[in-house]
């Protein structure tokens, strides 16, 4: 029998999000050593990149108004700390450059920043950059990264190809296999 492993994947406002189904796909391919039970994390930006009938009916979203929706009294669930002490890994795939300086900068303006601002830093942190070269070239973009590997965030970098605007160069999400690998190479070590 597999074992189980909770894996959170997060997904933020680049068109990168488009790669979640088949990233789900990808990490429950039957020759995987592991199970994953997964869920997701979406900002509100990230919802446009969508589509919910592509998510597996056992995989739960959690955006902002499940965060809130759930807390009503002492007592009651808080979901950004519920799901970061379930989780055994997390992914953001993708990471924009917007919730990258979000994160660098402490907000915690939505469920995803809240559940990275409260990680348990003995358990993975993995993120894929994803964003316009023009962005990924700036020099803030490389500050940032810096920052969060520091802190001992794992970067799955990215890469460089035509991007959906059409411009060619540094920016693009890793593969998703890269992911999958990379995912998994954590659990094998």
């Amino acid at each position: 029998m597999k074992p189980k492993k909770n894996l959170l994947i997060a997904c933020t406002g680049s068109v990168a999000t488009i790669k979640l189904p088949l990233l789900i796909e990808k990490l429950r391919e039957s020759n995987i050593p592991i199970h994953f039970n997964i869920s997701i994390v979406v900002t509100e930006h990230a919802k446009h990149f969508i589509d919910n009938t592509t998510i597996p009916l056992d995989v739960i979203v959690y955006d902002d108004q499940k965060e809130w929706s759930a807390w009503n009294k002492r007592g009651d669930p808080v979901v950004h700390i519920d799901l970061g002490k379930w989780a055994d890994i997390m992914v953001i795939a993708p990471l924009s450059a917007n919730s990258m300086a979000k994160i660098v900068s402490g907000i915690c303006d939505n469920l995803l920043m809240c559940v990275v601002r409260a990680w348990d830093f003995e358990k993975p942190l993995y993120f894929c950059p994803a964003m316009n070269t023009r962005m990924y070239d700036h020099p803030l973009t490389n500050e940032q990264l810096g920052k969060l590997k520091n802190w001992g965030y794992l970067e799955i970098p990215a890469i460089s190809k035509t991007l959906m605007c059409g411009d060619t160069g540094n920016g693009a999400m890793a593969e998703v296999q890269t992911i999958v690998d990379t995912i998994l190479k954590h659990f094998k070590n």
